[in-house]
């Protein structure tokens, strides 16, 4: 009779250890949701830690939307309806191509609508002497990611979102900037 008292109080031990352990490992490291600002920047420090060796300095910074001129150069939207917040991430001084643009957008938006309008509307050529070789779009929830980069970076920072949000992610769109395609303006004729 003791040594089956002895086996179920360690069997009911063991259960509550076992408990206690489960409980213990999954609630740790939940990165798989962006609710917070702090979530965000937890996201670019990640990123950009991960990265250190390919990006240049960046600079992170939340973008007020209500300056139209400022959310249009960051993320190709013409409005901000539907928008929460937004922060960026970009290049301090240097002539290489990086953006990083993180849209929170309210929970009655239309993030599929607000993906492709950037995809259709952000500028790849927004810098003076480069531009971005490679835009890739996707949200996690109501958090729309995008970066628009060259090929290597623009992919590593994407798929270092999508390990960061555990794949969690909706559809994903991209764009490439085929340089061989831009029309130049014909010479002008020597004046005479």
């Amino acid at each position: 009779m003791k040594k089956q008292n002895i086996l179920i109080i360690g069997l009911i031990l063991l259960a509550v250890i076992s408990f206690i352990i489960f409980i213990l490992v999954s609630g740790s490291g939940d990165k798989g949701s962006v609710d917070t600002p702090k979530d965000i920047n937890d996201i670019i420090n990640t990123i950009n830690k991960n990265n250190k060796n390919i990006l240049p300095e960046l600079e992170t910074m939340k973008v007020d939307i209500k300056n139209i001129d400022e959310v249009t150069s960051y993320t190709g939207l013409k409005t901000n309806d539907g928008i929460e917040s937004i922060v960026v991430s970009a290049p301090l001084i240097t002539a290489q191509a990086y953006s990083v643009a993180i849209v929170k957008v309210k929970d009655n938006a239309d993030v599929e609508k607000i993906k492709q309008e950037m995809l259709d509307n952000i500028d790849m050529r927004r810098w003076i002497c480069v531009s971005a070789e490679q835009l890739y779009i996707t949200n996690s929830g109501n958090v729309i990611f995008s970066v628009m980069a060259d090929k290597d970076i623009a992919k590593a920072v994407y798929n270092d979102f999508k390990k960061y949000v555990n794949n969690n992610i909706g559809k994903e769109l991209e764009k490439s900037n085929n340089e061989e395609n831009i029309e130049l303006p014909s010479e002008m004729p020597a004046e005479e």
